[in-house]
């Protein structure tokens, strides 16, 4: 009567929740009809899920039951696996422990054992196959994930002349090999663990042991355990709103990477990926601003030409701020010098004012560029011609817009493009249209207040316990040398010290003699 009444609150609280959670573990009955049945309610096998099966065999004498994924297993392995338990299945002798029989037959390399109804769920829909046997109160799994993806290959955003052309898939398995591969350190760790109530996705920790900071790793894993939520459908992009808690801060806190050797060379100098399967691309903890502003393609040439590409670059996202609300300014309040006079409007019968003219090239750039994207890729040429020679053209003809504003909110677009970080991109478009309307509005008091008012924030933003311009603020003259000027490797002996690293040499002999 006991038993019974147990069995209907356990029911009773599965039918409430929908789903197991983490707080009712319901064990392993001796009595495997019970077990099917629990599993049943709770998957609706044969039901409402056609892609969770169930197999029943008889293996030594026992009856079995089979529980898998047919969507994400391996079917090669599966029917190796199978075969083995049909040959059990023909042999009608009673082993004394059936567990340490069984295990002993299977050919697969990650069984483990388990002890509940929940663990025997969640393993079978993230592709494991459960083996349940009837008058054990422990059963199997089996690892045969075999996730539907794609094959590695260059990310679109990252990519170099010379280097690797792998880049991070979808799967979070071959995502870890990948810098596994690039990392053959036996202290390096790949700790996981699954956020979501209901998604249950898998979420994973990579650093290393002796190098980076222990309260740093004991900072994010108490923030990924404390996450309580559905689900995070939208992988990456969620978990860092779950542990940054940004807010309304345009600026990233963390770097984003589809490229192996990146990751790997952050975790090399102390710092932590993370990596959430269903996401092409990883999470790098902490960064400043100037992590945003690094590329691997600055890398992979020799230093001299390393060094003129980040130059280049650091022009670039410069430009990208403050080109346009500088000409705005020293036109709109005639602080150009004579020398200086070609670079301001030479045809001064417009129509429209400048602030006006500038936001509607704005928004018809960023218009452009979400229009690219959703075009097909055989007509995004036909959309960029489109643009470029009839709207600009025709505009400029018809009076709408002076030429030296189709030109540096042009410039100052390809300057935005040859930003290296998206996220960073579209931070610095923002602070961008504030310069301009500050300019235009309040002239130079308005541009001196907004830049003053730009800096301070961030000066204040911190990442992690990490501020976020450092070298600048606080200075730290070795980083600061390290970001200017592209080191060669040999040289750079120290990792960066704003990880606070555990070992702070980078090479071995080095660390040795200190």
């Amino acid at each position: 009567m006991h038993k019974q009444t147990q069995k209907q609150s356990q029911t009773q609280s599965l039918s409430r929740t929908g789903v197991q959670t983490q707080t009712e573990k319901i064990p392993i009955s001796s009595d495997i009809q019970e077990n099917s049945d629990r599993i049943n309610q709770i998957l609706d096998i044969g039901s409402t899920n056609f892609d969770v099966g169930q197999r029943n065999v008889k293996i030594l004498g026992r009856e079995c039951q089979i529980y898998y994924t047919n969507s994400l297993v391996d079917s090669t392995i599966v029917v190796l696996l199978m075969r083995e338990f049909m040959r059990l299945s023909n042999n009608n002798e009673h082993a004394a422990d059936i567990l340490k029989e069984i295990r002993q037959h299977l050919v697969h390399y990650q069984v483990q054992e388990i002890d509940s109804i929940n663990e025997a769920v969640d393993y079978a829909l993230t592709g494991r196959i459960v083996v349940l046997i009837d008058g054990e109160t422990s059963g199997f799994n089996i690892d045969v994930r075999h996730y539907p993806g794609r094959s590695p290959q260059e990310p679109d955003v990252e990519k170099v002349v010379r280097g690797s052309k792998d880049g991070f898939t979808e799967n979070i398995i071959e995502n870890s090999g990948l810098i596994r591969r690039r990392i053959r350190d036996p202290r390096f760790r790949c700790e996981i663990m699954q956020i979501g109530e209901r998604s249950k996705t898998d979420v994973c920790l990579c650093f290393l042991k002796d190098v980076t900071n222990p309260g740093l790793i004991k900072t994010l894993r108490k923030e990924l355990k404390s996450i309580c939520v559905d689900g995070i459908p939208m992988a990456d992009n969620a978990l860092e709103e779950f542990v940054m808690k940004q807010g309304w801060n345009p600026y990233p806190l963390v770097r984003y990477t589809g490229r192996p050797d990146v990751a790997a060379a952050h975790i090399l100098e102390g710092h932590v990926v993370l990596i959430t399967d269903t996401s092409p691309s990883v999470m790098i903890l902490p960064t400043t601003l100037f992590h945003h502003l690094q590329h691997a393609e600055e890398y992979r040439q020799v230093t001299a030409s390393g060094a003129l590409l980040r130059w280049i670059r650091f022009i670039a996202v410069f430009s990208s701020i403050f080109l346009v609300p500088l000409w705005l300014l020293l036109v709109q309040d005639h602080l150009l010098p004579a020398n200086l006079g070609f670079i301001g409007p030479n045809n001064k019968n417009y129509h429209i004012p400048l602030l006006m003219q500038i936001m509607i090239a704005e928004i018809g750039i960023e218009t452009l560029r979400m229009a690219a994207i959703h075009t097909p890729t055989a007509l995004s040429t036909a959309l960029g011609l489109i643009a470029a020679v009839l709207i600009g053209q025709i505009a400029i003809e018809a009076g709408i817009f002076i030429p030296e504003v189709i030109l540096y909110t042009s410039v100052a677009a390809i300057g935005g493009f040859a930003t290296p970080s998206y996220e960073l991109q579209l931070a610095n478009k923002m602070v961008r249209l504030v310069l301009i309307l500050a300019v235009g509005f309040f002239n130079v008091p308005g541009f001196m207040i907004a830049t003053t008012l730009f800096i301070i924030y961030l000066s204040h933003v911190k990442n992690l316990n990490t501020p976020y311009l450092w070298p600048f603020i606080p200075f730290n003259p070795t980083g600061l040398y390290n970001i200017l000027i592209r080191r060669a490797l040999p040289t750079s002996v120290l990792r960066p010290s704003i990880v606070r690293p555990i070992d702070k040499y980078r090479q071995p002999k080095n660390s040795n003699k200190k």
